[in-house]
């Protein structure tokens, strides 16, 4: 008996070898597919990390957006190119989001995406709708703050973030 299980065993070693080198690739691709929306944002999107190609790329900067209740989202870089296509790409974000330090620089520290159809997601989470009337004077949009540089401390994705300030924002800067 115990040897015609091992024989079993010795014959059946070939399938359980493809076998998990299948399962290998499986678990490859399952990692890949976990990646979160801000590693992939990150990855998309470093290169704005200097302004400059922020600038190069047809963004412009309006004034530093803070909060009622405190925190801010920073000097948005917009282009309204990408707001006006309507698409909604990775590595397209409609803004970049600076928060100005001390030192003068602009440190990156979230993109948002922004359309006007809706609803709207991007890698599977459901984007905000900010109604009209509202404070930019604009229709109705879809928005989604991505903080993939900077950690908010109110999520991932909200809209203000409690440790960034527009205390160091200058004309020079907007």
């Amino acid at each position: 008996m115990k040897r015609t299980y091992r024989h079993i065993a010795l014959a059946a070693l070939p399938l359980f070898i493809a076998f998990a080198a299948e399962g290998r690739t499986d678990q490859a691709e399952a990692l890949a597919a976990a990646r979160t929306l801000p590693d992939q944002v990150r990855q998309a999107d470093s290169r704005f990390k200097d302004v400059a190609v922020a600038l190069k790329e047809g963004y412009s900067p309006i004034p530093c957006t803070s909060g009622t209740d405190g925190g801010a989202m920073g000097i948005h870089y917009v282009n309204g190119t990408l707001i006006n296509d309507e698409a909604i790409e990775l590595g397209k974000p409609e803004a970049v989001m600076y928060e100005p330090g001390a030192d003068g620089r602009l440190k990156l520290v979230a993109v948002e995406y922004i359309t006007t159809k809706g609803p709207a997601t991007l890698g599977g989470q459901l984007f905000s709708l900010t109604g009209a009337p509202n404070r930019y004077g604009l229709p109705a949009f879809y928005e989604l703050h991505v903080w993939a540089w900077k950690d908010n401390p109110k999520g991932v994705f909200a809209d203000m973030n409690p440790t960034v300030s527009c205390e160091h924002a200058h004309e020079t800067h907007q």
